[in-house]
């Protein structure tokens, strides 16, 4: 089994682009490198120069392969396609540019969806029709992707309309394999309610990209029960280091290799850069623990 373990810009806090909070991007390709990550994703489109000259010379620099991209944007909201059609066309010129491979595809937090967090059965539906159209914007995300030459995976995220398992299991029915894969986060299927290993062994065939996020049991009843806010939540420390909450890497691993799995696995911790944190020690801590169960 030949994986190579990543982290990604969210893991110091980057969620967007423009947020004022955010540290340098070179910082987070220095801190990355330097907690022993021999790869790293893009983040949110304009974040990392957008200038392929200048983002080589860096990832060079540090020793870091570019793995692959996030389109995290409101899939859901048919009046901002524009937005998601730029923010995907961008994504893979950047990704191409470097030759990374994976494209990931995430509807963003809803407002009608994100009091239901971590709450399937409570959760507001589509219509058929509304339905319909959030799939089929979906599909001509990922045909972007692959006329472009990546592999495209679908990622569930709480808060959004691709949040619950059933949803991903009916979109991953209604689109085809060739077209559209799995980005599967251990963090977020838990958030959600469902277990993640249980998951995976269905599905590992279509897995072509891992992200892999722990969950504080104790914080994910807090938050589920208050409703609260998903950055809220981050800033809560749902997402704690790997190896201290309710996902069982090491069976993640072992479904991953019985299944000859290859390729990247991405650590991603979203925490909140308003708060006093340590991206840094989490880096290495969870670079430490992964070692220690053979990744």
């Amino acid at each position: 089994m030949t994986i190579q373990i990543g982290n990604a810009p969210c893991s110091w806090g980057v969620e967007f682009a423009d947020d004022a909070r955010n540290p340098a991007w070179e910082t987070v390709l220095q801190q990355c490198a330097e907690a022993g990550y021999k790869g790293i994703e893009l983040g949110p489109v304009g974040y990392m120069p957008e200038d392929p000259a200048q983002l080589a010379e860096a990832l060079a620099k540090y020793d870091l392969t570019l793995i692959g991209g996030v389109v995290f944007r409101p899939f859901h909201d048919a009046s901002k396609w524009d937005e998601v059609e730029d923010a995907t066309k961008r994504t893979c010129a950047a990704l191409k540019a470097h030759g990374a491979e994976h494209l990931v595809l995430i509807d963003s937090i809803a407002e009608r969806r994100a009091p239901t967090a971590g709450r399937a059965n409570e959760a507001e539906q589509m219509d058929k029709a509304e339905w319909t159209a959030f799939r089929d914007r979906i599909a001509t995300a990922a045909k972007i992707g692959v006329d472009s030459g990546l592999t495209v995976g679908i990622h569930a995220h709480a808060g959004g309309f691709m949040d619950f398992e059933p949803e991903l299991d009916r979109l991953l029915n209604e689109v085809d394999e060739d077209l559209l894969k799995i980005c599967f986060d251990t963090g977020h299927h838990s958030y959600a309610g469902f277990d993640p290993v249980a998951f995976m062994k269905r599905n590992v065939d279509r897995i072509s990209y891992m992200h892999f996020k722990d969950i504080d049991p104790k914080v994910k009843a807090d938050v589920v029960a208050n409703r609260t806010d998903f950055y809220k939540a981050c800033g809560q420390g749902i997402f704690c280091n790997l190896g201290q909450g309710d996902v069982d890497f090491a069976a993640v691993r072992q479904v991953l290799l019985d299944a000859g799995f290859e390729g990247w696995c991405t650590v991603e911790q979203d925490c909140d850069p308003t708060l006093p944190g340590t991206p840094t020690e989490d880096a290495n801590s969870n670079r430490t623990y992964l070692k220690s169960i053979g990744f």
